[in-house]
């Protein structure tokens, strides 16, 4: 059964959607971006549906100044109030509740590990977001993706050749490819995030979608190696270049890692 619920940020109210079911171990969705707490495509609300369905609570919110939220809107990079009010909300509808899994998709995931909020006791963080620059097109690391990806297609050899590719267009990218990037501190905190959660972690990587291209390249990167050494850290990667898990296929498996991070965590 699905109720609509509020609580209380410094004095603003947040509103609320609480799935509710009989687990002791609950879900709780942190929205990436803007987005309300229905998600792309209403996404997180079928989510948050079909995992009551199988046994476990799940609590959704609009952080504040987002949707039906009260308040200025900061970013995720302000949000650990917002985050901790939600917990303790959870907790305070759901008593049962004795474990807590945090689901982030984007900067929602960002958020998670950069606060780190008391009581979460597992993570399923999806195309963790990275990126911090003021540079508009998608990040060096996804634009090397796709001219790679490119120059293995014979047609697109016969497309140069015939001068159907914007040379320019070439140009500025590999420019941005073969620029330095310097240590990003949005990265930087990402890594000690992974480095120091307290509990297990589950990673999904839609391996087309830019952004995750982003976070994959940065893993790879030195200032990860103490996350990389972590055994309950674990990513999976579906072929899917959706950044919101749209189609069947890419919410199967969404589902499927909510499910199993759920089961590990109870």
């Amino acid at each position: 059964m699905r109720r609509l619920v509020s609580f209380t940020c410094e004095g603003n109210t947040l509103a609320a959607t609480l799935d509710e079911a009989p687990s002791a171990t609950g879900l709780l969705i942190v929205s990436g971006g803007n987005e309300i707490r229905a998600g792309a495509h209403r996404g997180m609300a079928k989510l948050a549906a079909d995992i009551a369905a199988k046994g476990f609570p799940v609590f959704r919110f609009d952080r504040r100044g987002i949707g039906d939220s009260e308040g200025q809107n900061r970013g995720f990079q302000s949000s650990a109030l917002d985050i901790d009010a939600a917990i303790s909300a959870f907790r305070g509808h759901c008593p049962a509740i004795t474990r807590i899994v945090a689901f982030g998709n984007c900067d929602g995931a960002s958020a998670i590990l950069i606060h780190r909020p008391a009581g979460i006791d597992a993570a399923l963080l999806a195309n963790i977001w990275t990126i911090e620059t003021n540079e508009e097109g998608p990040p060096p690391a996804a634009i090397k993706a796709r001219y790679k990806e490119k120059l293995l297609q014979p047609k697109e050899w016969l497309r140069l050749l015939r001068g159907g590719i914007n040379i320019g267009k070439v140009l500025r990218g590999l420019t941005r490819i073969a620029s330095p990037v310097p240590l990003a501190s949005l990265s930087a905190s990402i890594a000690h995030g992974l480095e120091s959660f307290p509990g297990p972690i589950d990673i999904l990587v839609s391996k087309g979608d830019a952004t995750a291209i982003a976070f994959t390249d940065e893993w790879s990167k030195p200032h990860f190696k103490a996350a990389r050494s972590r055994n309950d850290i674990k990513i999976t990667q579906i072929d899917s270049r959706s950044h919101s898990f749209a189609s069947a296929q890419d919410y199967d498996a969404l589902f499927s890692a909510a499910c199993n991070a759920l089961l590990r965590a109870s």
